[in-house]
């Protein structure tokens, strides 16, 4: 966590729930304003990891074959030849996803939920472990294919940077020189993270913690105001990202306090889908004020 604040700065809570998605085996959408440090996190991410990292720009006439990969013919061999888009990588920034239009998203998206590509008739399996960053530019924002509620739930999380605080932004912008810029220095191989993902599942969930996550879906399903309710693979998604939080915190269970760290990460894009974001967790919020940790 450390070298991670050393170059995303004042953003402590936002990095320490993007290294939780990453430990839960999910999947992390970013929505944002161009210029938060979207791109500056998930360099930082694949170095500490040292994850084999591809960035792929979407862009409206992008196709499926430009983020999967395509066989093309072999004159020397006489046969197709696979060759691997971007996705074949172990942390892949997929920027600016809802500027490409709608068969492009789902590929990339079906590809992440299955973990492995069919191009015609094969079948490739991705590599591991395999995380996706996206980011996505506010939905008001002109060129953008909002992404449907069945595939925002690929993604494990959501997040926002936001501004940095006044210190930390003197601080970026004394250092404009990109060569004196901090590199995050690797503290974790790719098989230690893998590791850590299944360390991350024996994190002890109990009845007391669970049937709270039960009450928190059963709100937003029973009071009608929310756009979305919570699915069980939302609850799913709840209590693993909760076993992550608590995880890397150095405990060996998850607490209510844990469930409300990753609530909004988890649950917002869930209950609000495609709706304007300009409330930042303002269901979520919402959900956790009217819940009691206990009955």
């Amino acid at each position: 966590m450390t070298q991670l604040n050393q170059v995303v700065l004042g953003k402590e809570q936002q990095v320490k729930l993007a290294v939780t998605c990453l430990l839960a085996n999910g999947h992390l959408l970013i929505e944002d304003l161009p210029g938060m440090g979207k791109t500056t996190l998930s360099h930082a991410l694949a170095d500490v990891f040292q994850l084999e990292y591809q960035r792929s720009q979407f862009t409206s006439d992008m196709l499926p074959a430009d983020v999967l990969g395509v066989s093309i013919f072999d004159q020397s061999k006489q046969a197709f030849t696979f060759h691997q888009g971007p996705i074949f990588s172990q942390l892949l920034l997929a920027d600016e996803i809802n500027r490409a239009n709608p068969k492009t998203q789902s590929a990339l998206l079906e590809a992440m939920e299955e973990q492995q590509v069919s191009i015609d008739g094969s079948t490739y399996t991705l590599p591991t472990p395999h995380f996706v960053l996206a980011t996505q530019n506010p939905v008001h924002q002109s060129g953008t294919y909002p992404l449907p509620e069945s595939q925002l739930d690929r993604f494990l999380m959501r997040l926002q940077l936001g501004y940095p605080p006044e210190s930390a932004e003197f601080e970026l912008l004394m250092s404009t020189d990109k060569s004196k810029q901090r590199r995050a220095k690797p503290v974790m191989t790719p098989e230690q993270l893998q590791q850590a993902q299944q360390d991350v599942l024996e994190v002890h969930k109990s009845d007391v913690v669970v049937r709270y996550v039960m009450r928190l879906l059963h709100y937003s399903r029973t009071e009608g105001v929310y756009p979305n309710p919570l699915s069980p693979r939302a609850g799913l998604a709840l209590i693993k990202a909760a076993q992550a939080y608590a995880y890397l915190s150095g405990k060996t269970f998850i607490d209510a306090d844990d469930v409300k760290a990753v609530f909004p990460a988890v649950a917002e894009h869930r209950l609000r889908s495609g709706h304007s974001t300009s409330s930042a967790n303002q269901y979520s919020d919402s959900i956790l004020a009217s819940v009691n940790v206990f009955e």
